[in-house]
């Protein structure tokens, strides 16, 4: 899911580097992993199946938000406040599984990318937005003179 987000684009609208998109990737793997395991122990996070769609890091690797999303969206404020609780257990796991200088501070948000998606998907679905596209389709003028 590169450059899905708008945080991914960095500082002045430059893509994220290589190493950049390495690392976070590296990350999300770890954190999916701890997640599957179970191994966080927050009354918040129990029994709860956390997907990471992504993370990005900062130019330094300095910091990285995770984008996360709980199961079918539910507690969404309980878990990421879980999380943050979490953060420094988290960071320690990836401490022990990556081999960085510094290991990046973590920032969790929910990922509304699927939302956006499924509400997008759903006005192509209406009849009176379907006609619009089928009559720009077949090349009739779309209402602004042109």
């Amino acid at each position: 899911m590169v450059g899905s987000h708008p945080d991914k684009a960095g500082r002045r609208g430059r893509a994220p580097s290589q190493r950049q998109l390495r690392v976070g990737e590296e990350v999300r793997h770890v954190l999916a992993g701890v997640f599957q395991r179970g191994e966080l122990h927050d009354p918040e996070l129990d029994g709860v199946s956390i997907t990471v769609s992504e993370v990005s890091v900062s130019p330094d690797l300095r910091n990285a938000t995770v984008f996360v999303m709980p199961l079918g969206g539910a507690h969404a404020d309980d878990v990421l406040a879980g999380l943050k609780r979490a953060a420094p257990f988290l960071r320690t796991m990836l401490a022990k599984q990556m081999t960085l200088r510094t290991v990046p501070r973590m920032r969790f948000i929910i990922d509304t990318a699927f939302e956006t998606a499924s509400r997008i998907n759903q006005m192509f679905q209406d009849p009176v937005v379907r006609a619009d596209l089928e009559k720009d389709e077949d090349g009739e003028e779309d209402g602004n003179g042109a």
